[in-house]
C-alpha cells in the first residue's frame, strides 16, 4: 500500500539514501533549500515532490508546513534530518551561534512537526537524533544539547499524545555534514587563540569522520525497519560507537569528564 512521508534535509546524506529508497513505492515530500537541488529530487522518481524549507525561518516552516497540507489529506512518516553543527570552545562561542544551533536541530523540527500533527494520526515521527545526545563531546557542545533536546521535547510529545515518537541515535556517519561544520565554524575555530591544537585535532576528526564514518546506508535500513514496526521503541542507536556512548553516559560526570580530558590531552600532544 503507498504510504506519504515527509523528510527535511533530503539533499545529501542520511536524507537522501532514505528518499531513494522509498520513493520507489511511495509518495515523498522532500525537503530542500538550495534550488540547485530541485531538478535532481525529481529525477529521482516521479513520486518525490520537493519543498523547500530553511529551518532557521518560522515564516519558511509555516509555508513548508501549508504547501505539504495543501497535497495530501494524511502523512504516515514524518522523518526529521535536517540539521547542522555549531563547534569550538564554550567559553568563546557566539551565544547567537549557539541559539542558531537550537533552532536548526531542535526548534524547527518541533515547529514543523507541530504543524503536520493534524495529518499524521496513526503514524510515526522518526527523529535522526545523535550519540552527541548522550552528552560527553567536547568541542561540541552546542550539538550535543541541541540533540539532547530534541530527544527530551518529542519524547514529552510521546508521552502526551498518541504519536509515536522514535529517535534514530547514529554514531559517526560518513556524511558531507563534516565538511560542512569545518565551513560554518570556520570563524571560531580560527578565534581560538591558545588552543590551536585542540582546533587542529577537531579539523582533523572532521575530516576523518566524513570517510571513515558509518556508512548512511546502516542508518537508512534501520529506519525502514522502525517504520515498518507496529510498536517501535523510543530510541535506537546504530554503530558500534554510539553503543558505547549509551554505555558511558552512564558512569558518574566526574569520571567522563576526567576520562575526555586525558584522552583529548593524548591526542593534542600527538599533533606536530
Amino acid at each position: 500500500m503507498k504510504k506519504v512521508y515527509v523528510i527535511t534535509g533530503s539533499t545529501s546524506g542520511i536524507g537522501n539514501s532514505l528518499l531513494k529508497k522509498l520513493a520507489a513505492d511511495n509518495t515523498v515530500f522532500a525537503g530542500y533549500r538550495n534550488e540547485k537541488y530541485v531538478e535532481d529530487l525529481k529525477s529521482i522518481s516521479e513520486n518525490i515532490i520537493p519543498f523547500y524549507i530553511d529551518m532557521e525561518r518560522k515564516d519558511s516552516i509555516a509555508q513548508a508546513a501549508a504547501f505539504i497540507k495543501s497535497q495530501t489529506e494524511k502523512i504516515d512518516t514524518i522523518v526529521n534530518i535536517a540539521g547542522c553543527v555549531v563547534a569550538g570552545l564554550m567559553a568563546r562561542l557566539d551565544v547567537d551561534d549557539i541559539r542558531k544551533q537550537f533552532e536548526v536541530n531542535t526548534f524547527s523540527h518541533l515547529d514543523f512537526s507541530q504543524r503536520l500533527l493534524p495529518l499524521v494520526k496513526d503514524g510515526k515521527i522518526i527523529n535522526i537524533s545523535s550519540m552527541a545526545s548522550f552528552g560527553i563531546f567536547p568541542f561540541v557542545g552546542p550539538y550535543c544539547a541541541s540533540k539532547r533536546a530534541l530527544d527530551i521535547l518529542f519524547n514529552s510529545l510521546a508521552v502526551e499524545s498518541n504519536v509515536k515518537v522514535v529517535s534514530v541515535k547514529p554514531g559517526v556517519i560518513a556524511t558531507p555534514l563534516w565538511s560542512k561544520s569545518i565551513e560554518l565554524n570556520k570563524k571560531s575555530i580560527e578565534s581560538c587563540k591558545d588552543y590551536e591544537k585542540q582546533m587542529q585535532y577537531l579539523i582533523n576528526n572532521a575530516k576523518k569522520n566524513e570517510t571513515n564514518g558509518l556508512d548512511v546506508n546502516k542508518v537508512t535500513d534501520l529506519i525502514l525497519k522502525i517504520d515498518s514496526m507496529d510498536y517501535p521503541k523510543a530510541s535506537y542507536t546504530v554503530g558500534k560507537d554510539a553503543f558505547w556512548a549509551q554505555i558511558v553516559s552512564k558512569l558518574p560526570q566526574d569520571m567522563i569528564n576526567k576520562a575526555i580530558r586525558y584522552g583529548i590531552k593524548a591526542k593534542v600532544s600527538s599533533l606536530k
